[in-house]
């Protein structure tokens, strides 16, 4: 029997909203930086299966979330593409060369890095409990793009905004070859027991509307397309964090099932522009999550209040803080579930 996040996914509104957390998996946990203390850097704990099992199942233990997020990183997939890819402490990823001074065909793609990815989802899905549902995720193009044209991540993607206005034939050929190879990533997710997809655009809002309709909107309706046609039944969550008033445009073109809120959004608005019987995810503010206190009970019952009405899924408006204290994460369990 689907758990109570996969039912609402699939648009059925819960008596109380079910809830995941972006970035539940990782640094804000002590029993995350134990483990990464011994396994070593961030690529090894992302490509050793049995320990990002562990990375994704670590908050089900704490908190008994709805949704397990699979541990690993939107830039596996320029990775298996054939770009050099290592994160730096204090610097973030770094992935070379960039492509403003090299071509995708310079790459050698190494498709065979998904298959650590893929036994991850295998081994969590088979330890979770049936009411819990296992969660995939690729980054969308458009934020894949961002890192592969600059060769890590930007203020304002000034880099890449200004390739695709120059050159958006040859930008076009980027985010077409990120779509395709997303959506055999996602395939192979679902395939190895993804119950539901994210795709996360963490870069969305820096575009202009014509450019957001070209470069996010076409790229996730083609993927979310895709994915239909070969796993219908699989709910895909769309999160254009940044989108603001085209969020409902978003919604309504790409096709994906759920959209995802980032908590610059009023939740109010949100419920009366998108479609009607649309499940919504989010939006509560990490840093609030971060501060704690009366003010983060409040804010959860006002966003559980504007979807009274509507499937919802509680969510953050995007990742965790790793300095979050474990007990304002059990604060808002505790508000969100009564």
């Amino acid at each position: 029997m689907p758990g109570a996040l996969l039912e609402t996914l699939r648009g059925q509104r819960q008596d109380k909203a079910p809830m995941w957390l972006m970035r539940q998996a990782g640094r804000y946990l002590p029993e995350y930086r134990e483990l990464r203390a011994e396994k070593g850097g961030f690529l090894d704990l992302v490509y050793d299966s049995e320990a990002a099992c562990e990375i994704t199942l670590q908050p089900l233990r704490r908190f008994g979330f709805d949704g397990a997020i699979l541990f690993s990183d939107i830039l596996i997939v320029p990775h298996a593409m054939g770009q050099h890819l290592e994160f730096l402490a204090g610097e973030g990823p770094k992935l070379s060369p960039p492509l403003l001074d090299a071509e995708l065909s310079h790459f050698t793609p190494q498709y065979e890095r998904f298959e650590p990815v893929y036994e991850t989802v295998r081994l969590c899905r088979a330890a979770l409990d049936d009411t819990v549902t296992m969660l995939g995720f690729a980054g969308s193009p458009w934020t894949v793009a961002t890192y592969m044209v600059n060769g890590e991540g930007s203020r304002d993607q000034g880099e890449t905004r200004a390739l695709a206005y120059k050159d958006p034939a040859r930008f076009q050929s980027i985010i077409d070859a990120i779509a395709d190879v997303s959506i055999t990533y996602l395939r192979g997710q679902i395939d190895a027991g993804a119950e539901a997809v994210q795709l996360f655009d963490s870069w969305a809002g820096s575009l202009a509307p014509d450019q957001f309709e070209r470069w996010v909107i076409a790229p996730n309706q083609r993927i979310t397309a895709a994915l239909k046609q070969s796993h219908p039944d699989t709910p895909v969550i769309g999160f254009p964090k940044g989108a603001g008033a085209k969020l409902a445009d978003y919604a309504r073109a790409t096709g994906v099932d759920a959209v995802g809120l980032d908590e610059t959004l009023d939740p109010v608005w949100a419920n009366e522009v998108l479609p009607k019987g649309m499940p919504v995810q989010g939006n509560l503010d990490p840093l609030l999550l971060f501060a704690g206190g009366d003010a983060l009970t409040q804010r959860i019952a006002y966003i559980l209040n504007a979807f009274k009405d509507r499937p919802h899924v509680f969510n953050l408006g995007h990742g965790i803080g790793q300095f979050t204290p474990i007990d304002h994460v059990e604060q808002l369990v505790t508000a969100v579930r009564g």
